[in-house]
């Protein structure tokens, strides 16, 4: 301790460094120990109170003074949310799903709930916010969000689509027609989707492909005009969305093999939701809401997806 800092009488360790460093024994200040000493009483409060330490009985560890767990507190917070859904959830019971829509505050609801529904369910497919996938086959589960659907966009087919499934189907025409008549036909319908019917015909392979398609069964399904039939939810080919690879080569690939008709057939289904036994009557009403709201199937121009 140097001579021109006095230790003023307080007392030292005793122990000298570089001649005249000393320590001071001086006690921390009150506020510090009664701090400490707290802290310590709230250790053993909280180590008491809560779960902690394994013990070699039946129970497996101490369960706490608190029988506190992370199930009874994640309950208790699921009645306080269950009982503010309790009123919307006993509405939806015996709504149909064109009525939920009439109520905004249902829809609102409804909307919010849905998005998790749709993430669980449907968003492996269909892509998160119904944008759609296509896997490395070219298997392509259709966009939600425009106004092209094969079974119709209102929200009753939307609902009947989800409870009851889909399941498209389309002939093979390997065998039936040459492979020169389904080379034509394809030409036909990428020149219907790419250019339009009358600027077709000009094309002498197009030309050709519209004789074999309407004289063979295409017509039956797609109509004489190509754009689809709803009821049976056979594509529009005049517009340019398409179920499957749109390219020329594509097109002969699903004509040839047809769509769910044997081994080499293009897959197109959609599971029935109600078969599955894993969603509620109520919660299929609320996807049903939720693919609606998307915006697609709102539209007043024919619904052809």
């Amino acid at each position: 301790m140097s001579d021109k800092h006095d230790a003023g009488g307080v007392p030292t360790t005793g122990h000298v460094w570089d001649d005249d460093l000393g320590d001071f024994t001086n006690q921390p200040p009150k506020w510090w120990m009664l701090g400490l000493a707290a802290s310590a009483i709230w250790c053993v409060v909280y180590f008491l109170y809560y779960p902690s330490i394994p013990v070699s009985n039946a129970h497996g560890y101490f369960k706490g003074l608190g029988h506190w767990t992370a199930i009874t507190e994640m309950e208790a917070d699921k009645s306080v949310v269950d009982e503010v859904r309790g009123k919307y959830e006993a509405k939806l019971k015996d709504m149909t799903p064109a009525a939920i829509l009439a109520d905004s505050e249902l829809t609102e609801y409804v909307t919010r709930s849905g998005k998790v529904l749709f993430g669980d369910n449907c968003a492996a497919c269909h892509g998160t916010n119904g944008v759609g996938t296509v896997d490395k086959q070219g298997l392509f589960a259709p966009i939600l969000r425009d106004d092209d659907w094969l079974y119709g966009g209102k929200i009753d087919d939307i609902y009947t689509s989800i409870v009851g499934g889909r399941q498209g189907l389309m002939t093979p025409h390997k065998g039936v027609l040459s492979d020169q008549q389904i080379d034509d036909v394809a030409h036909y319908v990428k020149a219907m989707s790419d250019e339009g019917k009358s600027a077709a015909d000009t094309d002498s392979a197009v030309a050709a492909g519209k004789k074999v398609f309407t004289e063979s069964d295409c017509t039956a399904c797609h109509g004489a005009d190509g754009k689809g039939m709803q009821a049976m939810g056979s594509a529009n080919l005049t517009d340019k969305v398409w179920r499957f690879d749109g390219s020329l080569e594509g097109i002969k690939q699903t004509i040839a093999n047809g769509v769910n008709a044997g081994p080499d057939a293009r897959i197109a289904v959609m599971p029935s939701f109600q078969a599955a036994g894993k969603l509620s009557d109520a919660e299929l009403k609320k996807l049903a809401v939720y693919v609606y709201k998307f915006g697609g199937g709102q539209a007043d121009a024919p619904a052809t997806k």
